[in-house]
């Protein structure tokens, strides 16, 4: 592969031995495209042995491994994967493929035009195959809400974990970045809009991970904080 590849694929993961059968779906998809591209897994600190399985992987395909050895949480993982890749383009999506690699194609056409390209399950031609739990979907609901109120950002979806950014945008957003758990979806997007990159959002196919491990009404508690931090963040010229 090249030294600058078209593609960078940033997978994280965290105790996900059970998921890892995913990552060779994704290597067979990326194999098929007309593009270059690179994929890089980041251990988020697994306690499991994540580790071993991702480098017996990587003795039979092309993939880079970060890892580090305790746990920082999702947004700490991306952020660490973003900033190693040399993609022109760079996307983030779920071990557990809740939005399939394969919406990849779905973006393409929108990266002259794009700095900032994004899945959404909320908009006309999404498909969401498998919902959240009524409690859980009405509560990120609100979140949403609660973000494009208090940040000022136009999406429809925070929170869909697939999200593909510039080389530029990936550097000028994720050097900058300070929130490592579950408002890291609303400051990177904050951030975008914050150094003028538009937002293009295009509806997926998703599906609900029944093996989340998202717990209410804690992380709801943590995720609205989250969202004062990125003001006072803001506020006080940390950005």
């Amino acid at each position: 592969m090249k030294s600058t590849p078209y593609w960078s694929i940033i997978v994280p993961v965290y105790n996900e031995a059970n998921r890892l059968g995913n990552l060779n779906h994704i290597i067979r998809f990326l194999k098929s495209l007309p593009e270059t591209w690179e994929l890089i897994v980041v251990n988020d600190g697994s306690t499991d042995n994540t580790l071993d399985l991702v480098k017996a992987i990587q003795d039979r395909h092309p993939l880079q491994v970060v890892n580090y050895p305790q746990n920082q949480g999702k947004g700490y993982a991306i952020k660490q994967g973003m900033l190693v890749a040399k993609g022109r383009y760079r996307l983030f999506l779920d071990c557990d493929l809740s939005t399939p690699i394969e919406e990849i194609n779905k973006i393409r056409p929108h990266l002259t035009n794009y700095n900032v390209v994004i899945g959404t399950r909320k908009t006309k031609g999404a498909k969401v195959l498998v919902h959240q739990p009524w409690l859980r979907e009405n509560l990120g609901k609100g979140f949403t809400l609660l973000s494009r109120i208090m940040l000022n950002v136009d999406v429809s979806d925070f929170t869909c974990g697939f999200k593909c950014f510039s080389a530029d945008a990936a550097q000028k957003i994720f050097t900058r970045s300070r929130i490592y758990r579950w408002g890291f979806d609303s400051e990177i997007l904050y951030l975008s809009s914050k150094f003028g990159f538009a937002i293009k959002e295009i509806p997926v196919t998703w599906k609900n991970d029944l093996f989340t491990r998202v717990r209410f009404p804690r992380d709801l508690i943590i995720s609205f904080s989250d969202l004062l931090r990125i003001r006072l963040n803001d506020l006080y010229n940390r950005y």
